[in-house]
């Protein structure tokens, strides 16, 4: 069995790694934070000023302040729009704000600015703190490392300066400094940085390192054969930074046409006004016709018909512990209809259990005898393997004897003295290693069957000789096969499997959770998935990527949705995705897409709702004398009731339906 990775010699301080630290901007330091917060402050002030019927000369200004400081930037971006021939929303709001301050709703306006303003200071801090956690990646590479020379000589150097060629010496609990090649020693690395492998992978004379990732207790002398800048773990960061920087602009459905729509009514307002003014119509009456078409025309109730039923439904998942990071992505959810699941962490629960206990015949132990010997002598051990061994002897509440003269190996095993008994607890014996006889024939025959089934097997050997084989593998989720079901159910289509794990592992894993053996992708680097992603892109698939690590980071970032692990999931990946499952619990992954179809259905719903009333009120007003103060109520009554319908997803109960079996796609 491989070495524990925090093993050190008596009387010597632990090594505990250092976690590199972590770039975070503040909310604050945004300047638009700084102008969204000021905004709020002031309607604050001046709402509980005129709802009391105090003085306009106290509460006015405050208004008046509350427009400028939060609509002068959407303003600037909008008039930078428009001279680019594009009527951009941001200067939509700022015209339907003052245009309500116009007709006397301050207050209205008021308050459409300061909502304006404080979604574009969210947005700008998720794009802050994205960028943040594709900076802090690069901080998983140390900044030094210790060069060999030709001589003998050890120096330490910046990682930047290392060159193709170069020797570099890791020690125990060091990070690898650069990409390379092992030259001398054995030791285990913990790479599930890169690859996602949920164990410690045993390296030796001829194996690959990559930057970033975790010695164990050996120490390896590492040829580098790639820049500082070449890195596995440099091209991570570029290629998220690709990814988000190329990745289609989204927008809202309603944003698809409301600019020919906005266009169209800022048109017909000209022309209600102009038309009859020309024929010699009286100037007032035009005028009113026109300020009436305008009220009745305008998209507000037509922009409220999609956003209520969205942030609804974001309310909602977020009180079942899955944080929506925008409306945006709560409708592109509902488009998906191909899911590709990562293995470690996402689909399994990242650690590993026993789940086979083999005596051999004539060995005269049984499970419980064989168990307690591999944990007694595991014990001292750190290494998760051998947590895993003693997690199950204690759960069978076995007796553990005291462990005398325990040794490592990396890449071997460890071997202990228990009750006067040698005990080794290790790799299968290799064909090479001249063991022969019976018992080992045995070991290997069971080690095999372990091995083919997906598992990782260790022998254990009492004084020499093969007793039995445990088995150990990444356990699945209790919910993994039912969130499988529910995903195919929904999007027509099984599950992917996109994994750095090998084939075998992830071969096991899509047995016992049902994915299909044809839509299992094993050993895949972080390139590896974002072509993959890109290839189901291709021929035409909609792709959510569900993910936990900074290898799979690039690949939430090039499908069209991602989700990621919160628990355990990396900074970098949760800030990458477009949604969090704060609790683990996969099956909130098909609840929270089965929403997102439920809140589309309810902004086709307010679309209808809105148009109609708007027909019935345009039409009115052009064909007969729709009195102004109808023309609001009607405006106003349509956009409460589609705000109205728009909220029925804050119910618990349309959570429940959507996590429910049987939700149609």
């Amino acid at each position: 069995m491989p070495a524990d990775l925090l093993r050190r010699p008596k009387g010597t301080a632990p090594t505990v790694p250092v976690a590199p630290p972590r770039r975070r901007t503040r909310v604050f330091a945004l300047i638009e934070a700084r102008w969204a917060a000021a905004a709020l402050a002031l309607f604050l002030l001046a709402l509980p000023l005129q709802l009391a019927g105090v003085s306009a000369w106290l509460w006015a200004p405050l208004y008046a302040l509350t427009y400028l400081t939060g609509g002068w930037e959407p303003a600037r971006e909008g008039l930078r729009a428009l001279g680019a021939r594009t009527l951009d929303v941001d200067l939509l709001m700022i015209v339907a704000a003052l245009g309500a301050a116009a007709i006397g709703q301050v207050r209205d306006g008021a308050l459409l600015v300061v909502i304006f303003a404080t979604s574009g200071a969210l947005e700008a801090l998720a794009t802050a703190r994205t960028q943040d956690a594709v900076h802090s990646l690069l901080d998983l590479a140390p900044a030094t490392a210790t060069r060999a020379g030709a001589d003998g000589r050890e120096e330490t150097v910046p990682t930047a300066d290392l060159a193709v060629g170069d020797t570099v010496l890791i020690r125990p609990g060091e990070r690898v400094g650069a990409d390379g090649r092992v030259v001398a020693g054995a030791s285990e690395v913990d790479q599930a940085t890169i690859t996602g492998e949920p164990l410690p992978v045993a390296k030796g004379i001829g194996d690959e390192v990559f930057a970033g990732t975790l010695n164990g207790t050996g120490a390896l002398r590492v040829r580098v054969e790639r820049d500082a800048s070449d890195s596995v773990i440099a091209r991570i960061v570029a290629m998220v930074a690709e990814a988000s920087g190329t990745k289609a602009p989204t927008h809202l459905f309603i944003e698809k046409v409301e600019q020919r729509y906005s266009l169209g009514m800022v048109a017909a307002t000209l022309a209600v006004f102009a038309v009859p003014t020309a024929l010699g119509a009286d100037l007032a009456d035009s005028l009113t016709r026109a300020m009436t078409f305008m009220i009745v025309a305008s998209p507000c109730a037509v922009v409220l018909a999609t956003m209520p039923p969205l942030l609804s439904a974001i309310a909602t998942a977020g009180r079942h512990g899955v944080l929506v990071k925008s409306a945006v992505v709560m409708e592109r959810l509902g488009q998906v209809d191909t899911v590709a699941l990562d293995k470690t962490g996402t689909l399994t629960e990242g650690t590993p259990r026993v789940t086979a206990v083999r005596p051999l015949d004539g060995s005269g132990l049984t499970d419980d005898g064989l168990l307690t010997l591999a944990a007694a002598a595991e014990h001292p051990s750190e290494h998760p393997l051998a947590r895993a061994v003693v997690e199950a002897a204690r759960a069978r509440r076995l007796h553990l004897p005291a462990a005398e003269e325990f040794t490592s190996a990396p890449g071997v095993g460890v071997t202990a003295t228990v009750d006067g008994r040698t005990i080794a607890v290790g790799a299968p014996a290799r064909p090479s290693d001249g063991t022969n006889d019976d018992a080992a024939a045995l070991a290997g025959e069971l080690a095999g069957a372990v091995e083919n089934a997906g598992h990782t097997a260790v022998v254990v050997r009492r004084d020499g000789v093969p007793v039995g084989v445990l088995g150990l593998a990444d356990r699945p989720r209790p919910e993994a096969a039912a969130a499988v079901a529910a995903l195919a159910a929904l999007t027509g289509r099984t599950p992917i499997l996109l994994t750095g794990d090998n084939s075998r592992a992830a071969a096991r894993l899509a047995a016992e959770t049902g994915i299909a053996a044809d839509d299992v992708h094993a050993g895949l680097l972080p390139e590896d998935k974002v072509r993959a992603v890109r290839r189901l892109a291709a021929d035409g698939r909609t792709v959510l990527l569900v993910g936990d690590g900074v290898n799979d980071a690039p690949a939430l970032a090039a499908a069209h949705s991602g989700i990621a692990m919160g628990r355990v999931g990396s900074d970098l990946a949760l800030e990458t995705a477009d949604a969090v499952v704060v609790r683990d619990e996969l099956t909130a992954v098909p609840a929270v897409l089965a929403l997102s179809r439920a809140a589309h259905r309810l902004v086709v719903q307010n679309l209808v709702i809105a148009g109609t009333f708007i027909c019935a009120l345009v039409a009115w007003d052009l064909t007969g004398e729709l009195p102004l103060p109808l023309g609001v109520l009607g405006h106003e009554g349509s956009t409460v009731l589609v705000g109205l319908n728009g909220l029925r997803l804050l119910r618990d109960a349309a959570w429940h339906r959507a996590a429910g079996p049987g939700e149609p796609s």
